[in-house]
């Protein structure tokens, strides 16, 4: 055992020396390579001694960077977390010129941008050489996991050895796509679970015998008729979404345009759930939520958008998880590396396409290629690395939201080249959790799900040449712009990156406080739009809308490039309308689906039940839909949308161990993110995990104290070393 020990001393020394070497070897080749940084006095020195400088100040600045990078994060709480990702190159240079100050041989020299550069090469030259020798060498990669788990556990008494479940959400990757990503070698870590690699779930004797037995199952599920990420996590983390009727929408009672990727909104959606529930959400107990718009109660929470609103409560955790991240200096310098590169890969990839001139196109211009390198870069190494903590700490349930695929695919279209690089990207971090897991104090259970999925199409701005805007003006007479405006994007990416810059989500406050006026608000979610009239308080019927727009319907409900209408109705409660004067009652749907019956089953049950919602549009319009190809119309700047009815966007997936029972009984489908989240909650139970706590009427938790979590915002020394 004596022996063993020593072994392992005497390899961790030589991996040090290694990468000391390594460090050295780079600092002399960077000072023969730039003009402004010398390791030798004016007069010259022996090429002994350059090497000793260099050594002496390689080993300075890999002290520092050990000793004194988590400090300065600590100092830099207050910078938004990613202007600090920005500023990692600008701190590094700073720690090179204090090492090179403090060299005995003090012969070490360099302009200050000369030493961001030096310092960003070294620290990525070290980190490479660092995980390239753990890589090597199996055997310490499983030491310094349980070492991580070990400290966790030495102050903390004995945890469970139940099983706990930890919950991916792969967003906006619908089921098909899935199973085409597997089938194309895509997601190899995918293809294992499922024990085949063509996408298939062979069984019994179909199973050859080079192939794994599968360890998953893959259960496709239905969205609710809006079909974005608010409804749907809003449903599977608090278990409601009643009252949720599109990504954005205007409320007459408020007169407030909520939108989901808003914190206010989203903290207010959150309220709403637990009312209507009574219970406090999925991850109440010991549960952590990780990248995710809303918190589902659980008592760790980072990169949480509903909590971003409490800028100095000690309760706020939004984002901690960045901290966390970056006060390792190698996780800071490679994300660092990663999101340039990136950014440079999008400026390539979107100037290829418009020099194709590829159809159907958006605009990728403007702040967009920071926006997607945050979403599939920062984003994502974050958010892994929290859970990578939360699975070394023990915790019981875990719930992280990856928003890079739904990022890319708004851009470049759900089954693009650049939406399948990102599916693979995002494979090798499901199959890092899955590494992590075995080496965690106890056992878990991986499940991957999606929100929803994305139907591909071209605008209905780019193919009709005005917006849905300009035609509900023109429907009701009003002056309609000769150019038509861009519709602003609803993805959750762009939320993200204003919460981490204590930006708002929309920066003109009249956009969510519209001022009373006769003219109609129009909204776009996706292939959905909404059209209000704010003068009027109560929702508007048919009869009214005709009274006073006689034009208005019928201009909707014939234009090509719209499916159906819903509207409320003094006669039939509510109609759904089509093109050529088709008027079909809400509860005549099932024998009559007119415009209805290409958007397949569960279409007219989606209407019906939106329609019972109390903030339900004046107008609810959801765009054409073509069966053949898949596509619909986006109202938004998107080739790949979703958020309303048609195609692939409804249908998303549900990945689970087949130690879980199955979701459903043999040939019933899974429909709504509330029966998801009923799912789970089973699931949680037959891993003897938490029971969700109710709570009273003002949504207060009504646990005990012995149950309640920990409330204290400090980050664990698990997830700071993750």
């Amino acid at each position: 055992m004596r022996g063993v020990r020593w072994r392992r001393v005497a390899s961790q020394i030589g991996r040090s020396a290694t990468v000391w070497a390594v460090s050295t070897l780079t600092m002399l080749v960077l000072a023969a390579l730039l003009p402004d940084f010398r390791l030798q006095s004016a007069d010259g020195d022996s090429a002994t001694r350059i090497a000793v400088t260099a050594a002496c100040g390689a080993g300075a600045f890999g002290v520092l960077s050990a000793v004194v990078w988590p400090l300065l994060v600590r100092l830099l709480l207050l910078v938004p977390a990613l202007v600090l990702g920005l500023l990692v190159f600008f701190l590094n240079g700073s720690l090179l010129l204090l090492a090179l100050r403090i060299n005995p041989s003090g012969r070490g020299e360099a302009a200050p941008e000369t030493a961001v550069i030096v310092a960003a090469v070294m620290s990525a030259v070290a980190s490479a050489t660092g995980a390239a020798l753990a890589v090597r060498d199996d055997e310490t990669y499983r030491r310094r996991l349980h070492r991580l788990a070990a400290r966790r556990r030495r102050s903390d008494p004995p945890g469970p050895t139940t099983p706990g479940l930890v919950l991916v959400q792969l967003d906006g990757v619908g089921h098909d796509v899935l199973g085409d990503a597997v089938r194309k070698g895509l997601m190899p870590t995918v293809a294992g679970w499922l024990g085949t690699g063509d996408g298939t779930q062979p069984t019994g004797d179909d199973i050859p015998r080079s192939t794994p037995r599968p360890t998953h199952r893959l259960t496709p599920w239905r969205t609710d008729w809006s079909s974005q990420t608010g409804a749907s996590q809003l449903g599977i983390l608090h278990g409601s979404t009643f009252d949720v009727p599109a990504f954005r929408w205007y409320e007459k009672d408020r007169g407030e345009v909520m939108v989901c990727n808003r914190p206010t909104s989203a903290a207010e959606l959150q309220r709403r759930a637990i009312l209507r529930t009574g219970d406090g959400g999925l991850l109440a107990v010991d549960g952590a939520s990780r990248g995710n718009l809303f918190s589902g109660g659980a008592g760790e929470q980072a990169l949480v958008l509903s909590i971003a609103t409490r800028r100095r409560a000690r309760e706020n955790r939004s984002r901690a998880g960045y901290f966390a991240y970056f006060s390792d200096p190698a996780n800071a310098v490679r994300t660092a590396l990663s999101f340039l590169a990136e950014v440079a890969r999008e400026i390539g990839q979107s100037t290829r396409a418009r020099m194709r001139g590829q159809r159907p196109r958006v605009s990728r211009g403007g702040l967009y290629p920071l926006v997607r390198a945050f979403a599939t870069v920062v984003e994502r190494d974050v958010v892994v690395a929290a859970v990578m903590g939360d699975m070394l700490a023990g915790r019981t349930a875990v719930y992280a939201d990856l928003v890079a695929y739904d990022e890319v695919a708004h851009h470049s279209g759900p089954g693009s080249r650049d939406a399948e690089k990102v599916l693979q990207r995002l494979d090798r971090s499901l199959a890092l959790l899955q590494r992590v897991a075995e080496h965690a104090p106890r056992p878990y259970r991986i499940v991957v799900l999606s929100d929803h999925g994305q139907s591909p199409g071209e605008t209905f701005r780019s193919r009709y040449g005005l917006t849905l805007g300009d035609l509900v003006r023109a429907g009701c007479g009003l002056h309609v712009p000769r150019r038509a405006e861009h519709t602003h994007s609803g993805a959750e990416a762009r939320a993200a990156v204003r919460a981490a810059l204590r930006r708002p989500v929309e920066e003109k406050s009249e956009q969510h406080h519209p001022a009373p006026g006769s003219e109609p608000i129009v909204l776009a979610s996706g292939n959905l739009g909404l059209v209000s009239f704010p003068d009027v308080p109560h929702r508007m019927t048919k009869e009214e809308i005709d009274a006073r727009h006689p034009a208005l319907l019928s201009t909707l409900a014939n234009h090509p490039g719209i499916g159906f209408l819903l509207v409320r109705s003094a006669e039939h409660d509510g109609v759904v309308l089509g093109a050529r004067g088709t008027e079909i009652p809400l509860a005549e749907l099932d024998d009559r689906p007119g415009p209805l019956a290409r958007f397949g089953p569960g279409a007219a049950a989606a209407v019906r039940r939106t329609h019972s919602f109390p903030h339900t549009a004046d107008i609810m319009v959801n765009s054409a839909f073509d069966p053949a190809d898949g596509e619909v119309l986006a109202f938004e700047e998107q080739i790949g949308s979703h958020g309303g009815l048609g195609g692939a966007q409804s249908r998303p997936f549900l990945l689970s161990p087949l130690e879980l029972s199955a979701p459903v009984d043999g040939e019933a489908e899974l429909t709504g993110a509330e029966q998801v989240h009923q799912v789970l909650r089973r699931w949680l139970g037959e891993l003897n995990g938490p029971q969700v706590p109710l709570t009273d009427d003002t949504g207060a938790d009504t646990r005990t104290d012995d149950t309640r979590p920990d409330d204290t915002p400090d980050d664990t020394e698990d997830e700071r070393a993750a």
